[in-house]
């Protein structure tokens, strides 16, 4: 088994691709579902966020296509070339990659700390879905306390940044003093309860929370002091805003073009900012093309980087060690999984051997033989029936001049070679 990771993220891939193969949380089970049943895949699990998607699968030998392929297949890509925008890593490559990840090393804000979070969302979903084993299990749990150690050792969390936050930055410079500015925050996630909490810390002026539920926008709404509204109210107070953040999980875009030119003439034209941190999008490109208006995608927050990103450099090397080190107990333990596996089969043999000289025993007991005779029969059977596939092994050894395997052998079962001698075969069982 070979374990992979395989995907495309912000550095590999344009937004409107990294739409076009994201997963919705409702969609997220008969996925994971349709991908563990493929030739040849034994583990998966699905990381999709505004930034990447990711697949995580133990497949067996020469199945090692069959994830990409089934990646293209079920988002119906068939006419696109796609390989270009796809990375790949395998074994150890794959579990630092994880763990690169998980720790915001990997992310567009480095160090941003909801990747975690969204981490242990597809975690839950996998094992939810029931695609996960023992070595992929073991690799979660280990992510996370990677995740949690980078987080506790370095200063890779200092001054903790996250794509909510470099988007209300984002606002700030385009809007001089949030203080005099309303904003519309449609979505009612951990993005946008994140953006709220800035926004407040900021003193914007009024805020307006929409969303398709309305009660979960009333829930969000209350913790600042905001107005909530129902997504299909969105027409009648979209004028309001002079920015607009934007984050749901949507499959279609929520805000069209003819919604916001209507809302500019509304305004009478006064400028309107808008901040589309949604994957797939949630906000039409082509209201891009009106005029007064600016709207920024996920990729536009490349160019608002914070101030401090030199001293989480600094924290990322340090991070960067810790994972390495990690990962090689990563693998130490998935080695020895792979060791205990022969070991296993050699104890049910064994133990089936037993069990069947010691039913043989018992009858001769039963038949009224004395017991000495059926103790005997025990013991010598047993041990001939134990030592037949390793004599007649190192006695092929011996004929061969395989001398690594003769002293394997005997630092095995702690004896010495005798590497001029035969072993002599088993004697025969009794009857």
């Amino acid at each position: 088994m070979t374990l992979l990771a395989l995907g495309l993220n912000h550095q590999t891939a344009p937004l409107a691709l990294r739409e076009q193969v994201a997963f919705a949380p409702e969609a997220m089970p008969a996925a994971l579902s349709d991908l563990a049943r493929q030739p040849g895949v034994n583990e998966a699990l699905i990381l999709s966020t505004c930034n990447r998607t990711e697949l995580y699968v133990e497949v067996a030998a020469g199945a090692e296509r069959v994830p990409q392929d089934w990646l293209f297949a079920h988002h119906r890509l068939y006419d696109r070339p796609l390989e270009e925008f796809l990375y790949r890593h395998a074994e150890d490559a794959a579990v630092r990659h994880l763990f690169r990840v998980a720790t915001g090393l990997d992310s567009m804000v480095l160090g941003e700390p909801q990747i975690l979070g969204q981490v242990k969302e597809a975690y839950q979903a996998a094992r939810a879905a029931g695609t996960l084993r023992a070595p992929m299990e073991r690799l979660l749990q280990q992510t996370f306390a990677v995740a949690k150690r980078v987080r506790t050792d370095t200063r890779i969390g200092a001054n903790p940044v996250s794509v909510a936050f470099t988007a209300v930055r984002l606002a700030e410079r385009m809007f001089a003093d949030l203080r005099q500015a309303c904003v519309l925050l449609i979505g009612a996630g951990e993005t946008i309860e994140l953006a709220a909490r800035h926004l407040v810390e900021s003193r914007v002026r009024r805020l307006i929370v929409a969303n398709r539920t309305l009660e979960n926008a009333q829930a969000l709404a209350a913790h600042f002091s905001a107005y909530a509204i129902a997504l299909a109210d969105l027409p009648q107070h979209l004028a309001e805003a002079d920015i607009v953040i934007s984050s749901t999980a949507s499959r279609t875009p929520v805000l069209g073009r003819a919604v916001v030119e209507q809302a500019i003439r509304t305004r009478r034209h006064r400028p309107m900012f808008l901040v589309d941190i949604a994957v797939p999008r949630d906000i039409d490109p082509e209201v891009a093309a009106l005029e007064d208006v600016f709207l920024y995608t996920i990729d536009d927050l490349r160019q608002v980087i914070d101030d401090n990103l030199r001293s989480r450099q600094a924290a990322a090397r340090e991070a960067e060690a810790l994972i390495d080190l990690q990962v090689e107990h990563y693998l130490a333990w998935r080695q020895s999984l792979a060791i205990n596996q022969p070991l296993k089969r050699l104890r049910r043999t064994a133990e089936a051997e037993r069990d069947a000289v010691l039913a043989r025993a018992r009858q001769l007991l039963a038949q009224g033989r004395d017991p000495e005779q059926a103790l005997e029969f025990l013991a010598h059977t047993l041990t001939n029936k134990l030592l037949h596939a390793p004599s007649a092994n190192l006695r092929e050894a011996a004929l061969r001049g395989d001398a690594a395997l003769l002293r394997a052998a005997a630092r095995l079962f702690d004896a010495e070679p005798d590497p001029g001698a035969t072993p002599e075969p088993p004697a025969a069982e009794e009857p």
